[in-house]
């Protein structure tokens, strides 16, 4: 079989917002110590516009104005996160926000602003000031286009669409690098990429729900691939269900914004009743985990199949300016959301834990790296508060580049071809619809035990069944971005379950039917290192 080794000074795998600004934050620091003739690497499954970053409508949350403070922000982070938020990781987000913003805007980040030509603010829910930056209401699609532009016009950045990370090389304790499936070869060709510095920024894993608002793309590539090579995972009970997702017979689970309900919008049930307020004070602009539940709970108390997204409130000319994408969306399935509301229900849409890293995105494993939401920095806690998660990658990605470039101008040894790095794949492709099969009975398996309230007989059953799953995926391998994918959801599925059946409280976006009170002794974290879970203090 056709097997090729290339090597370089970075890998950093996954070209959404994350990957895209760690990338670019590598080559200046490296431009500037002048090594003109280093390498980095940015690997991609689909092509650079293709992730859950461009799909991201509501915005960048950072102290800007003048009636607000970091004090505020890190206040709203950590009542979000609900006692699970780093407080020094959190204090680092904030603080290290505008620096990130100015340098968007020098990369040509078309931000909205105001008639004085200031940068456009806006609230979203859990918020206590204004202080979202958005592109309309697509600004993750105006960030990775912008900085994919910028990707592609250096010459120290070589990337490689289409090749799909297959597992990490290690050599006892340290990361060598990964193994690439070529997926535009007619056949896959494997090949091995040598680093001594490799970055996971492959974003979270909720396409392993049924229901969910994420690209296809979404499987937990990083948080499987890094569990399998040893790292230590941390807090993945811990999944954000999105209140608001188009619901739709045949239409896919696409997200309404968090910002339209922070424009005004109100959620109503089919009587026209604002519901939101009998299960908490904040109604529709609550913690999204609360308004999730409420949705969930009004659902199951009224027997119908969706609440509706009302956007009556807000001025006409408003919601034409601050949500054209949405605007289309609902035109395309018949929907005039100037005349009437919009049906939505929860759906999966962002997983707050992830690999266990420093705030430096160092993980448990030499020479392994990860940012955005394949880590765990543990800024978002329990729940993340809206449109940080932006900003996380933008702020944590500088981070990392500062410290890995000093490291690589330290210590510039490539690693050696390791012999431990898988030869053969098996090109079997007899196996295909089964593994699709497999694929799907585990999305709902995952969306039915650890959706939005859980209970201990479900995950309990969930684990069986995903460890028997698991042995059956291994006997079929093949060389397919099918098996590849297929595989990391089904172990993201065993982490996200194996941490909920752990954890024996509710709390943020984690909600056991059978334990409903958050219990200060669990104000913990959840870490699973091979098969064993334990807890591990703040």
């Amino acid at each position: 079989m056709q097997q090729e080794i290339k090597k370089f000074d970075a890998l950093v795998i996954g070209g959404g917002a994350a990957g895209l600004y760690t990338a670019l934050s590598l080559h200046e620091y490296l431009h500037k110590a002048k090594k003109h003739d280093w390498k980095i690497a940015l690997v991609t499954k689909d092509n650079l516009t293709i992730s859950a970053s461009d799909w991201a409508q509501g915005g960048i949350a950072a102290v800007i104005d003048k009636d607000d403070s970091i004090a505020l922000h890190v206040a709203d982070t950590l009542q979000a996160g609900a006692g699970i938020c780093d407080a020094e990781a959190v204090e680092v987000l904030v603080s290290k926000a505008e620096p990130q913003i100015k340098r968007l805007l020098e990369f040509g980040v078309d931000f909205d602003r105001l008639q004085n030509n200031s940068l456009a603010l806006t609230l979203e829910a859990a918020h206590s000031r204004k202080r979202v930056i958005h592109a309309a209401d697509a600004t993750g699609r105006e960030l990775v286009t912008t900085l994919a532009k910028r990707v592609m016009e250096q010459p120290t950045i070589e990337v490689f669409e289409g090749f799909l990370v297959h597992d990490a090389i290690m050599d006892a304790n340290r990361c060598m690098g990964m193994t690439c499936l070529d997926l535009n070869q007619e056949i896959p060709t494997l090949i091995e990429m040598y680093a001594p510095i490799t970055v996971l920024a492959t974003g979270g894993g909720a396409q392993v729900f049924s229901q969910n608002t994420n690209p296809a793309a979404s499987t937990g590539d990083g948080v499987a691939i890094a569990w399998r090579a040893g790292a230590k995972v941390r807090d993945l009970e811990f999944v954000q269900f999105h209140p608001t997702a188009l619901a739709i017979e045949g239409a896919p689970r696409f997200l309404i914004s968090e910002a339209v309900r922070g424009e005004g919008a109100h959620l109503i049930d089919n009587k026209g009743d604002r519901f939101c307020f009998n299960y908490h004070p904040q109604g529709e602009l609550a913690p999204r985990d609360v308004v999730s539940r409420a949705v969930f709970q009004h659902l199951l108390k009224t027997g119908e199949p969706t609440v509706f997204l009302d956007l009556s409130p807000i001025n006409r000319d408003r919601i034409a300016y601050r949500f054209p994408n949405i605007i289309k969306l609902c035109q395309k399935w018949n929907i005039d959301l100037f005349s009437q509301p919009i049906p939505v229900t929860p759906a999966a849409h962002y997983c707050m834990g992830g690999i266990l890293t420093d705030t430096w995105g160092a993980s448990s494993i030499d020479g392994l790296y990860a940012v955005g939401e394949s880590s765990s920095t543990g800024v978002h806690g329990a729940n993340r508060l809206a449109s940080n998660s932006l900003l996380e990658c933008f702020v944590f990605g500088v981070r990392l580049a500062e410290r890995v470039s000093q490291l690589l101008l330290n210590n510039s040894d490539q690693p050696e071809s390791s012999s431990k790095a898988p030869q053969t794949v098996n090109t079997n492709l007899d196996a295909q619809s089964r593994i699709a099969d497999i694929r799907e009975q585990l999305r709902e398996l995952t969306w039915r035990s650890a959706g939005i309230c859980r209970s201990t007989k479900e995950l309990e059953d969930a684990i069986a069944t995903i460890q028997v799953l698991q042995a059956e995926i291994a006997s079929l391998q093949s060389q397919t971005r099918l098996w590849v994918e297929t595989r990391n959801l089904t172990d993201f599925a065993y982490l996200l379950i194996k941490s909920a059946l752990f954890r024996t409280e509710s709390r943020g976006a984690h909600f056991r039917l059978d334990y409903p009170d958050t219990d200060v002794n669990w104000q913990v974290h959840t870490v699973i290192q091979g098969n064993d879970v334990y807890s591990s203090p703040l």
